[in-house]
């Protein structure tokens, strides 16, 4: 059996998907292994949890610092520990260009509306804001420009007329966390084409399977 596939995370908050992510590992309903927790932050509560997880938890500070500067020692210390799929789990910085040039299809993100509807931040306020009835979640490929990477999966949640922004957001988060190792173990398994926009999956041989 080959060894399992190597998780880098970046945060810089909670760390709330990162501990969906991880828990997903250990219950054994993704099969991966997280070889290193970045954060740019050294206050971030997901640095706190991945230590006591006994992971490798690595504080690589961002202020006062320039972006692609930051950005390459980052690169650097998920290359060292060997890193097959980047997952952006709440981290704050928008990515260099040589940031995602080096991980080529291989950096995700989740984002709590159903792109390309409301990008950026104050995604819940935008829906709540706009009177949208569905709102939910996308994980997507990132590439050089905010929230506009190719999706590789999306989560509906109803938008209740009792609703705020902080409700609909504690609902989205529920379904970010089942999300997001669904779309890790997609990508992991390989079984998808990424045809222009398009994230394609494909289907298993016979002897595939």
């Amino acid at each position: 059996m080959s060894p399992p596939k190597k998780l880098g995370i970046l945060l810089s908050g909670r760390g709330s998907n990162f501990e969906a992510i991880a828990d997903s590992i250990q219950s054994g309903r993704l099969a991966a292994e997280i070889a290193i927790v970045i954060s740019n932050r050294a206050d971030a509560a997901g640095l706190d949890s991945a230590r006591r997880r006994g992971l490798n938890a690595v504080l690589i500070p961002s202020k006062g610092r320039v972006r692609e500067e930051h950005d390459a020692e980052v690169v650097s210390a998920l290359q060292q520990a060997g890193v097959d799929l980047v997952c952006l789990a709440g981290y704050m910085r928008l990515l260099s260009p040589a940031f995602v040039r080096a991980f080529p299809h291989r950096i995700l993100n989740i984002h709590p509306s159903l792109l390309p509807a409301f990008a950026g931040v104050d995604a819940h306020k935008q829906a709540i804001e706009y009177g949208v009835k569905v709102s939910g979640c996308t994980v997507h490929f990132v590439d050089e420009h905010l929230d506009q990477g190719p999706i590789i999966l999306q989560k509906i949640v109803p938008v209740l007329e009792s609703d705020d922004d902080h409700s609909l957001a504690a609902r989205i988060l529920e379904q970010e966390h089942i999300a997001y190792s669904e779309a890790i173990g997609m990508v992991l398994s390989g079984e998808y084409e990424v045809q222009g926009r398009r994230v394609v999956r494909r289907q298993r041989s016979v002897e595939a399977r």
